[in-house]
């Protein structure tokens, strides 16, 4: 937000230098990000002095060039070469003089040097308006009026503004502090703890009167609750022109453009008091009548950017009798916004419902200076005040008329917060203790009213402006930055307290894991946990009913909380395999969100992403894909490292891994992993393959703490190894193998292992083959050849009856 600092000192008189005053802003929570010089006219005319042609004479060696002498003031008149058809004798004239600076149209500087114009001598140059940036005529050199003295500076003479602009980087809950007099109130009060006593200028309207009651617009507020107060004026006989100098200077050293006088003073009187307005050409009302209300959903707008939207059932509207005009507290219409042709105005003053105009503004993409305001909550008692503010600097500058008294619909005046302040609790939160007295005059120069003093503490009203302080924490605070974080002293003595904390906690487990990930070559991600709702229609598990959906949604692709880490893990893997980061492993600690019924639930995850090789190519190395055994070896370390072994393994039942297991401790599972299917990766527009695992981190950090470790003697006797490659069919999977297996052969079978899958033209169509390896163990005594071979028969036998595989 940029503040003026000119315009600042109409509201009050301080002496300050910028910096000084920034810094003081700053220390009041206004924080200062720069200060920016303004200059009506660039370069401020500094070397443009008047002068006095004393001769004027055909050049010797030109047609059309003059060869003049001029005296600026100095012991010796100038001789400078003019162009100008009209420069003639006895004219005073400005000069800019050898150094001066100069700028184009486009802001380019160019220096006047002294220099010869075919053959004759040229010490400076007489100039045009547009050359000095005082307006657009090139038609001749500017004539002066002739009781100027000659030599004086041109900067003394032209109605310019040199001004120096805040850029405030205003926090969301600093509504107050949104106009020019809002950043006085504060910085007066701020001026009082440095025993600077300054009065607060506002500007008066004790000559608002009704000049006729000729034209008169009725106004009914439909939706009170969406518009608690509005206020209306008629101005007739109107003239609509460009704005004097003194307002375009005002509105341009905040970075506005001038339109035109009226638009301009609803400008200026938004960014001096707070208060947004909007001026409607009343000869455009159908009917004489305005209604506050919402309109059917599907209707068509045309706002003032030309683009036609489409109406919601809750977006506010000011309409007439016939059709709306105007989308309430954001943008209004095309059709009913003042024109050069305009000479009645109906004006608009109102306080709008600061949710429903959030939520109009998100949902039409439209973010303007009135929505800003409205949307963070305006002084619902300064709205009247701001429409007869408005009302006086029209009729002065843009002539006619007022023509009707004040519609002023206010059924439900919005109250003031009480608030109960103790003496204790600021002196605890504060850390130190603030006199008593210094305490009351902070609140009152805040407009904070102390209603009664005990020993205890004070009752306070707080205004209804100030929606960002209604507790006592808040009181505190504005005391504290109004008195001086930085006045507030420490003491020698530190206390600390020592707690007891396990090494499960949720921080310790996380660093542990990932600093052994980023060891292994990952990289930490971290993924913003609003989505689309669109993902869920990815996966058959995951249901749309379960969503948790912003209310105030920043976008639509940010509009619900996720319910899996994988889709904002694949935009990271997508993203960085558009810029050639092909080979990536990922991982990210985060939460998911899940709407049950009446409950909200969240869960955290640990996720990895393996894709592309492994390991980075070098001339000594070959490059090899990371595959599913890699990931699986990723994952057994992490659980081993957090001490949970002894786990029992099965086929996935994720439906967006298309290859995988997963893994469980007890009735607790752990992790699914595998490849992600080719339909999801699709979507995010990946071709290779993605690697992807997913730890419920809940049930991980829960296990870790009751994993009672346990030792057991190695065995003693030799386990063995036997492999089957089965020729199966492709919609056998790996879990099916799993499963026939286990039921065979119970006792003895500790590990199936699937080591390799080949399809190919080398095998019958719709065929695959599986490299599967069998571990077999008897802890009590040595295996023979004989109960291995009756294992294995048997086995072959149930994947040849219930599978129909062949070995190959």
């Amino acid at each position: 937000m940029k503040i003026s600092y000119n315009w600042l000192k109409q509201f009050i008189k301080v002496d300050w230098d910028a910096d000084k005053t920034g810094e003081l802003l700053t220390d009041l929570g206004l924080e200062i990000e720069g200060i920016e010089r303004y200059e009506s006219v660039k370069g401020g005319l500094e070397g443009i002095v008047v002068g006095e042609v004393l001769t004027c004479e055909q050049h010797p060696n030109a047609d059309r060039l003059k060869l003049t002498t001029v005296d600026v003031g100095g012991d010796t008149p100038l001789q400078i070469v003019c162009g100008a058809p009209n420069v003639a004798k006895g004219q005073k004239v400005p000069v800019a003089t050898i150094g001066t600076t100069l700028y184009t149209a486009e802001g380019e500087a160019w220096k006047i040097k002294k220099g010869k114009i075919r053959g004759e001598e040229s010490h400076g140059m007489i100039c045009a308006e547009d050359e000095l940036g005082l307006g657009e005529s090139h038609d001749g050199i500017m004539v002066l009026n002739k009781d100027l003295k000659v030599g004086t500076a041109a900067a003394e003479i032209f109605e310019i503004e040199n001004d120096e602009v805040f850029e405030i980087g205003l926090t969301p809950n600093r509504a107050d502090a949104m106009s020019h007099h809002g950043v006085a109130r504060d910085l007066k009060a701020g001026l009082l703890q440095k025993e600077v006593a300054i009065e607060l200028i506002t500007p008066s309207v004790s000559a608002f009167h009704v000049d006729a009651r000729s034209l008169k617009v009725d106004v009914d507020v439909k939706d009170k609750e969406k518009c608690p107060r509005y206020c209306g004026i008629t101005i007739s006989g109107v003239k609509v022109e460009t704005s004097p100098n003194w307002l375009q200077y005002r509105l341009k050293s905040i970075g506005l453009a001038p339109i035109n006088n009226i638009v301009d003073i609803t400008n200026y009187v938004l960014h001096e008091l707070g208060q947004p307005l909007h001026a409607f050409d009343a000869n455009k009302i159908s009917g004489n009548k305005i209604q506050v209300k919402t309109c059917k959903a599907g209707t068509k707008f045309t706002t003032l950017d030309e683009v036609v939207r489409e109406l919601d059932k809750d977006d506010l509207m000011i309409c007439d009798a016939e059709k709306p005009m105007c989308i309430a507290g954001v943008f209004g219409g095309i059709d009913s916004g003042v024109s050069e042709n305009t000479t009645n105005i109906f004006l608009e003053s109102a306080y709008f419902n600061p949710v429903a105009v959030r939520k109009t503004a998100k949902r039409h993409g439209l973010n303007t200076d009135a929505s800003f305001r409205f949307e963070r909550g305006i002084d619902p008692n300064i709205t009247e005040y701001a429409l007869k503010r408005a009302a006086l600097l029209i009729t002065e500058i843009a002539g006619g008329e007022i023509t009707s008294d004040i519609s002023d619909a206010y059924p439900n005046k919005i109250e003031d917060f009480q608030v109960r302040l103790s003496f204790d609790n600021a002196k605890k939160l504060i850390g130190e203790e603030i006199p008593r007295e210094t305490i009351k005059s902070i609140l009152t120069s805040l407009e904070i009213k102390v209603n009664n003093v005990t020993e205890a503490g004070l009752g306070l009203t707080v205004p209804a402006y100030r929606n960002d302080v209604q507790r006592e924490a808040d009181i505190i605070e504005e005391i504290l930055r109004v008195y001086g974080y930085n006045n507030v002293g420490t003491t020698e003595k530190l206390n600390a307290s020592i707690s007891n904390s396990t090494r499960f906690e949720d921080y310790k487990l996380q660093n542990v894991i990932g600093n052994q990930l980023a060891a292994q070559g990952f990289f930490e991600i971290m993924a913003n946990s609003l989505t689309t709702p669109n993902y869920v229609e990815l996966s058959d598990q995951l249901n749309a009913e379960h969503n948790v959906v912003m209310l105030n949604p920043l976008s639509n692709d940010l509009e619900v909380m996720r319910q899996s880490l994988l889709f904002s893990g694949l935009e990271s893997v997508s993203h960085n395999i558009n810029r050639k980061r092909n080979d990536l492993k990922l991982f990210e600690f985060g939460k998911t969100y899940h709407q049950y019924s009446e409950v909200r639930e969240e869960q955290k995850h640990l996720s990895l992403f393996v894709t592309g090789n492994k390991n980075e190519e070098r001339w000594n190395t070959v490059a090899a894909p990371g595959d599913f055994f890699y990931l699986k070896g990723t994952i057994e370390t992490i659980l081993e490292r957090l001490g949970l072994n002894r786990l029992r393994s099965a086929p996935t039942k994720s439906d967006v891994i298309s290859e995988g297991m997963s893994l469980s401790l007890g009735k607790k599972k752990l992790v699914d992993f595998g490849l992600v299917k080719k339909s999801v990766l699709k979507h995010f527009g990946i071709s290779q393959n993605v690697l992807f695992a997913d730890f419920n981190w809940d049930n991980v950090i829960e296990m870790a703490k009751h994993n009672k470790i346990k030792f057991t003697a190695i065995p003693k006797y030799p386990e063995v190894r036997r492999d089957f490659a089965l020729l199966l069919d492709n919609a056998v999977s790996f879990g099916e193998i799993y499963t026939i297996a286990k039921q065979t052969e119970k006792k003895l079978l500790k590990d199936i292992n699937l080591f390799d899958v080949f399809e190919g033209k080398k095998l019958p169509a719709g065929k695959k083959s599986y490299a599967v390896s069998f571990t077999l163990q008897d802890e009590n005594k040595t295996l023979t050849d004989k109960q291995i071979d009756k294992i294995m028969s048997k086995l072959q036998s149930n994947f040849e009856s219930k599978l129909g595989a062949e070995l190959r």
